[in-house]
């Protein structure tokens, strides 16, 4: 395998997230939620909404790609959707706190693990790895509808 394959795997992984024997979407929105503070949160609003949209193309691509090197349609190790989705929940917080970011983790992980209309369709609007992408992003909107009203009630 090219380097360049590896470079690609280990971007669609989060690095060894995807790996995971068990749960590797979990994991992958753990690290996510645990990389937000540090790497995403810090950054103006614009940017953050940039850096949201260059992760989808540069996911879609670079699962579509994964998806022939693994042989698989929607391979479980890819779990770079997770952080694009994840991160969407958090995009208008300007300061994340705990709970807030477990808030995120919680409601992503259950539209994306239960897949509620239109999520699990949108699987095929999109050809390749963009599918990949699309219904977590749809799975982070739903979730940040819901944190957001938790936010907005006082709660988080």
């Amino acid at each position: 395998m090219k380097k360049s394959d590896l470079a690609i795997l280990a971007f669609c992984r989060l690095g060894i997230a995807g790996l995971a024997p068990k749960a590797p979407g979990t994991w992958g929105t753990a690290l996510a939620c645990v990389l937000a503070p540090f790497v995403f949160m810090p950054l103006a609003y614009w940017l953050r909404a940039v850096m949201l949209a260059a992760i989808f193309v540069l996911g879609g691509l670079a699962a579509t790609r994964a998806e022939k090197l693994l042989g698989k349609k929607d391979p479980g190790q890819v779990v770079i959707d997770e952080l694009a989705g994840v991160w969407l929940v958090l995009l208008p917080f300007p300061q994340p706190t705990f709970w807030l970011l477990l808030s995120a983790f919680v409601m992503f992980r259950i539209f994306d693990i239960a897949k509620p209309w239109p999520i699990k369709a949108s699987e095929n609007w999109l050809p390749d790895g963009f599918g990949i992408m699309i219904d977590d992003i749809i799975a982070g909107v739903y979730a940040l509808v819901c944190v957001a009203a938790m936010y907005w009630m006082g709660i988080l």
